[in-house]
């Protein structure tokens, strides 16, 4: 699959859009494509691909049929284009599959499969709370998975930096954390001792 390849297919999606052949939202890809082909050479086809809902460069490169991919998305669809026997997963949910990504990763550990999960988010959804859970867990389990965000500068029609500030990653910030332990005189739920409901 070459640039050509993934400009001509997004430009036929527009093209079926604009005629109205499409009865449901689409997200196109541009300007992305030497990057995508460069990470996807990383990327075995028995690896896990976990997507958003600009997903037609990813599930291509994956080496989804494109003729799949256009039904899915001429069906409207192309949002949530998943395949298990392609190992892809897409979900229009910002950030909606992360913590899928990552249990799948601790999956493979467990089972001693020698695979990878790789899990594209936005700029955006990489400022949420849930990524930084993600890859907070990920990191510490040392589990098989890549993180890749995916920076074009918006979240949604909006600058990235308007809404959220500086979205430098954390571990490039020279940040202090406060943390004190102590020991809980109380159990995590009720209070000193069980009680019985009648």
């Amino acid at each position: 699959m070459t640039a050509a390849d993934l400009i001509a297919f997004e430009r036929e999606v527009d093209a079926a859009f604009i005629a109205g052949k499409i009865r449901g939202p689409i997200h196109l890809s541009g300007g992305n494509e030497s990057q995508l082909i460069d990470i996807f050479q990383d990327i075995n086809r028995e690896d896990w691909v976990f997507s958003t809902w600009r997903n037609h460069y990813h599930a291509l490169l994956h080496g989804l049929p494109r003729d799949y991919v256009m039904a899915e998305t001429l069906a409207g669809r192309g949002m949530n284009i998943s395949s298990i026997e392609h190992h892809f997963f897409a979900s229009a949910i910002v950030g909606g599959c992360l913590p899928i990504a990552v249990g799948v990763a601790a999956a493979l550990k467990l089972g001693g499969l020698q695979r990878k999960v790789w899990c594209f988010v936005g700029d955006m959804a990489a400022t949420t709370g849930a990524f930084h859970e993600a890859a907070n867990y990920a990191y510490c389990q040392n589990l098989p998975i890549t993180f890749v965000i995916e920076d074009n500068g918006f979240s949604t029609n909006s600058p990235t930096a308007d809404c959220w500030g500086d979205v430098t990653p954390l571990e490039t910030r020279n940040l202090f954390v406060k943390r004190y332990t102590y020991e809980r005189t109380y159990p995590h739920t009720g209070a000193s001792r069980w009680v019985t409901f009648t």
